[in-house]
């Protein structure tokens, strides 16, 4: 799907009437921090799994990556 010049103006002017121009910074904000706060809880659970995963391995066997 790609989006041209007009579809992304479009968007940008529905969010800025659904939103409003003068919380459309507070809003962008908290997107960020949710984003930030989501990639870093998928980080852990991936290092968790590895975790869990390497302990599984039986003593003296290299780990197969």
């Amino acid at each position: 799907m790609n989006l041209g010049p007009t579809e992304i103006g479009l968007i940008l002017l529905a969010v800025m009437l659904l939103v409003g121009y003068k919380k459309l910074p507070d809003a962008s904000r908290s997107l960020g921090r949710s984003l930030r706060i989501f990639k870093g809880e998928m980080d852990g659970a991936r290092d968790e799994t590895a975790g869990a995963e390497r302990d599984a391995l039986p003593r003296g066997e290299p780990a197969v990556t």
